[in-house]
């Protein structure tokens, strides 16, 4: 009777966990759409913002400022490694087949049109989003924010659309920087195998480029920074009441904006094939 009983228990936590992890599907999945509904909402709020008065020029070179000064030194050093790596690891590859000559163009294409912004787009998206989010909330927990709306300032003028802007200008910056300290990293690599000059390197690079490979990538970098600005601002901005929140709306703004850049990333990629 007794193991009787204990298959009876068994089979009765088993459906309870299923039921259970049903459950969490459903929300999670319900939860998906509500915050892509929210999101949309307030993306429309936000750019509405933009062509109301007054308008904050001064606020909006402030948090340009401040958010490229936050990331150029990474980015930077990040392009830098990059651009090294590449080519140390291209070298052999391109000796083999006899096509050494083609390396610099070989890396700047590669740089420029892929891993240059999708690169600084992810570390934007660890520094920039994740900044704004838990400063936002931190005013929203606070209820700074609600004190601005008492007072009759729009936070979402003054707050949120300036560090949207100031993400949308500073993100495509940032990825020049890249790519310059990238090229400078591939230069440095080249002539650790051979001797060329800086003249030869920049004319092999820029031969091979063309403004189908410039365009497309320079367009791409200022959907990067407009939705990871606005995905650091919708989380602190809709952050709940504790000290929690601040660090949940950081996390959730990383990983949303991250996710963010790779999906806006191969909606270009689809549509320049197309075309």
């Amino acid at each position: 009777m007794k193991k009787i009983n204990t298959k009876i228990i068994s089979s009765r936590q088993i459906k309870v966990r299923k039921a259970q992890l049903q459950e969490e599907i459903r929300n999670f999945d319900t939860s998906i759409f509500i915050d892509l509904g929210e999101l949309a909402i307030f993306t429309g709020k936000v750019i509405k913002q933009f062509f109301k008065p007054p308008f904050e020029h001064k606020e909006i070179i402030k948090q340009g400022f401040l958010l490229g000064n936050k990331s150029l030194s990474l980015v930077s050093v990040t392009g830098f490694i990059m651009g090294l790596v590449l080519t140390m690891q291209m070298n052999p590859i391109l000796t083999d087949f006899g096509a050494q000559t083609l390396l610099p163009g070989v890396i700047a294409i590669a740089m420029i049109r892929e891993l240059g912004p999708v690169i600084t787009g992810l570390i934007c998206a660890g520094k920039i989003s994740s900044g704004i989010g838990a400063e936002i909330a931190a005013m929203t927990v606070t209820e700074q924010i609600d004190a601005m709306e008492v007072s009759g300032t729009r936070p979402l003028g003054f707050v949120v659309s300036t560090r949207v802007l100031a993400s949308t200008i500073v993100v495509p910056i940032l990825v020049i920087f890249a790519d310059a300290f990238s090229f400078l990293g591939a230069y440095l690599a080249i002539n650790i195998f051979s001797d060329m000059s800086s003249t030869l390197f920049i004319n092999n690079a820029f031969g091979m480029l063309s403004f189908k490979d410039l365009i497309p990538a320079t367009v791409k970098t200022f959907f990067f920074g407009f939705f990871i600005g606005l995905i650091g601002c919708y989380k602190g901005y809709n952050a709940k009441l504790g000290t929690e929140s601040v660090g949940y709306a950081a996390n959730s703004a990383v990983v949303a904006s991250s996710l963010t850049v790779f999906v806006i990333d191969l909606i270009f990629v689809l549509i320049i094939n197309i075309l």
